[in-house]
């Protein structure tokens, strides 16, 4: 059976340590594994480990499965889990922050190891999921030990793969197709009924459901709004469901001079009134209505529910008041407004360019003038992230917590130094208030710092949440059953078709 399957945007690459991007991890988790997993339910289970315990408060020993081979035939042990940890640390890995409270990985035989944190952690299980694991020969035979970060990366890793998972490339031709057949030495019990998977990028809506309706693919993610009463009429499932995704507004509130204000020596942004205007300024039900035309859930919060953390009252949107934001910029200083160029992607978030154009209009009605950048996601991440220089003054950003923890905002997107920190904010209180529930073991206890550091960065308005979009996946009558997770991803373990 072949599941033909397609969505908005390519792979940026298939190297498990690069390019952190939706549509990109979920091909890899077909290909790789972590010593944990998670199921569709996020319930954690058992992986390239079977066991796991924490053995004192820095300590968590993990054993290994046995009889595991990797797609060229290698056999998995402990010494792969020593290379791909020297790999995923490595300066220019995207995954360095996630193993960040980690020391060392000690070998204690072949299939037992000892991971030794920084300061006791009692949730790095959570993140094991995202520690997919490489063959340390395979690495060493085609001299990519070391990780080259950016979008398709020139490496070996980049262009091909061999991992333990489920499925095994056959073909990646970018920008046109990725062919995957089942691992046929695979350890799990095989719930797909699959003998090929094949999945094309089709960027435009209207390209992707026609071709989904004319049978050409059996799924397509994502369908608009306004069409799912047509696409139910002619036959075609549409499902819909919360994402853990959070997109938001971010700004440079570090450079004592603007990218747009050459020569004036000021930032804007580095005024809380600055951001606290835009924030007034943007009607998130307008944004809900007309343009996600009812696929998303406006939000105050920089996390969603169902993340740890999260709490309902924080989560309430401020209210749309441009006379406000009119008279906050007045206060600041900028009576006349200012231009800023919004860096926007047009291929990472449902509707992203639409969004960030009535945003722009949105704006000007505060007087200010928004020069739109519109690229795809791979030029807009290499130009915003550290890795670009920041070269950003106004952007949109996308992020999902895939430890299912708040820890992986505050420390990513508004932590000091983050990788997903763009815009290079900066308080200490939320930095001193992560580090400590990165090392409080009451669950309670830990739940309500992180909540404290939230309710500290909405004060400061560090960003601007818009929303959690919605999963919005079409699927015709050759599929028999496909279990969406809720971070808009395509697991082939959990396809059958008709």
């Amino acid at each position: 059976m072949t599941f033909r399957y397609a969505a908005s945007a390519d792979l940026l690459g298939l190297d498990p340590y690069i390019n952190n991007d939706g549509v990109t991890n979920a091909m890899k988790g077909n290909l790789y594994e972590g010593l944990l997993n998670r199921r569709h339910d996020m319930a954690l289970e058992p992986a390239l480990a079977v066991e796991w315990s924490r053995i004192a408060g820095d300590v968590w020993r993990f054993r290994l499965r046995e009889g595991v081979t990797f797609h060229d035939g290698t056999p998995f042990t402990a010494d792969d889990v020593l290379a791909s940890f020297e790999r995923i640390t490595h300066d220019q890995s995207a995954y360095r922050g996630a193993m960040s409270t980690i020391r060392e990985i000690r070998k204690i035989d072949d299939f037992e190891v000892d991971v030794v944190t920084k300061q006791p952690d009692g949730t790095l299980d959570q993140g094991m999921p995202l520690f997919m694991i490489m063959s340390k020969q395979w690495l060493e035979a085609n001299n990519t030990t070391h990780v080259l970060r950016g979008s398709n990366a020139a490496t070996y890793a980049n262009g091909n793969a061999n991992g333990t998972g489920p499925f095994r490339l056959v073909r990646r031709v970018a920008g046109v197709r990725t062919v995957l057949e089942p691992h046929p030495a695979w350890w799990g019990k095989r719930e797909h009924n699959l003998s090929r998977a094949v999945f094309r990028p089709i960027p435009n809506t209207e390209a992707r459901q026609q071709a989904l309706l004319a049978g050409e693919i059996d799924m397509a993610y994502p369908v608009h709004g306004l069409d799912v009463s047509r696409l139910e009429q002619a036959g075609i499932r549409v499902i819909l469901g919360p994402d853990l995704r959070t997109v938001f507004l971010g700004f440079d509130s570090y450079r004592d001079e603007s990218l747009d204000l050459k020569g004036k020596g000021r930032n804007p942004f580095k005024d809380r009134r600055v951001r606290e205007a835009f924030q007034k300024a943007i009607n998130l039900e307008w944004l809900h209505n007309d343009v996600m035309r009812g696929l998303s859930r406006p939000t105050g919060s920089m996390i969603a529910p169902g993340i740890e953390g999260y709490s309902e009252e924080l989560d309430k949107p401020a209210a749309f008041d441009p006379e406000g934001a009119a008279r906050l910029l007045v206060e600041a200083g900028y009576a006349n407004g200012f231009p800023v160029t919004l860096d926007c992607t047009n291929d990472r978030y449902d509707n992203d360019e639409a969004i960030c154009r009535r945003i722009a209009l949105m704006l000007a009605r505060i007087r200010i003038t928004v020069k739109l950048n519109v690229q795809p996601r791979a030029e807009h991440f290499e130009k915003a992230s550290a890795r670009g220089g920041h070269n950003t003054s106004f952007y949109i950003l996308g992020w999902t917590p895939t430890t299912f923890d708040g820890l992986s905002v505050l420390t990513s997107v508004m932590g000091t130094g983050g990788g997903g920190n763009f815009g290079r904010y900066s308080n200490p209180k939320i930095d001193i208030l992560a580090r400590k529930a990165a090392q409080e073991q009451d669950p309670a206890q830990r739940r309500q710092l992180i909540s404290q550091a939230l309710a500290i960065h909405k004060h400061d308005v560090g960003h601007v949440p818009l929303h959690q979009q919605m999963l919005a996946w079409g699927v015709r009558p050759t599929v028999a059953e496909i279990k969406p997770r809720p971070w808009n991803d395509v697991d082939l373990r959990w396809v059958r078709m008709k």
